[in-house]
């Protein structure tokens, strides 16, 4: 398929398209209908094709970015072009996912992480904080582990919906991964009672942090003992 163009590809799009799968995804705020795998499918047959990639950006349609995504070079993108690009991203799966596909795995994710961490944009300020919650768990060194605990306890009880979660990912991922500040993540958690409501299918770890933070260090340490 190395010739395949963009025109081609949006068409393929546009019959994958299901009214169904569209009518739940835009019930979380995005708006295709292109179900995930065979959109991977899709990127397996493409291959990586930067320059398509590209293109499929600047059609500002959801499912071809989604897939613009599984096919680009993720250090191929500027610093700067990855700034404009997450300023773009319209819905909540192309958000996550060129944060976790392609910033990630970019040589200017750290710089990118800083300048996001403290943007006034909400949304541009919750990738700040998924990059620094990767940060405490895999690299840890040089973060300011008790200062972004004050941060989460005095900001994310009235933080809007994505800030507040991405900062609930991290107060968990601490107290999960550094048990020195374990209880103090726990008392925060317990204190704001962020997302203790949130309704939680039967067999899935709740995403309310005290909760989240027992069961994971308990699953952690039954599978030590096994």
């Amino acid at each position: 398929m190395a010739e395949t163009t963009a025109a081609e590809v949006m068409a393929e799009l546009a019959r994958l398209d299901d009214p169904k799968i569209r009518a739940v995804n835009e019930r979380h705020g995005d708006d295709h209908g292109v179900n995930l795998t065979k959109l991977r499918a899709l990127a397996k047959r493409l291959k990586t094709r930067h320059e398509l990639a590209r293109e499929l950006w600047t059609t500002d349609d959801t499912a071809a970015r989604l897939l613009a995504l599984l096919i680009c070079r993720p250090r191929a993108y500027e610093r700067d072009e990855l700034d404009t690009m997450l300023r773009e991203a319209r819905t909540p799966k192309v958000h996550d996912w060129l944060v976790n596909y392609v910033v990630k795995k970019n040589p200017h994710c750290e710089e990118l992480r800083l300048a996001w961490f403290t943007d006034p944009d909400p949304v541009v300020a919750s990738a700040g904080w998924a990059l620094t919650t990767e940060r405490v768990a895999k690299k840890p060194e040089g973060l300011d582990l008790a200062g972004l605990l004050d941060v989460i306890g005095a900001d994310m009880k009235d933080a809007p919906d994505r800030l507040q979660w991405a900062m609930n990912h991290c107060l968990a991922q601490i107290g999960i991964e550094h048990a020195e500040y374990r209880t103090r993540a726990i008392g925060i958690g317990e204190r704001l009672e962020v997302l203790k409501d949130y309704p939680t299918s039967p067999g899935c770890t709740s995403p309310f942090a005290p909760v989240w933070i027992a069961e994971t260090v308990r699953r952690r340490q039954d599978g030590a003992v096994a």
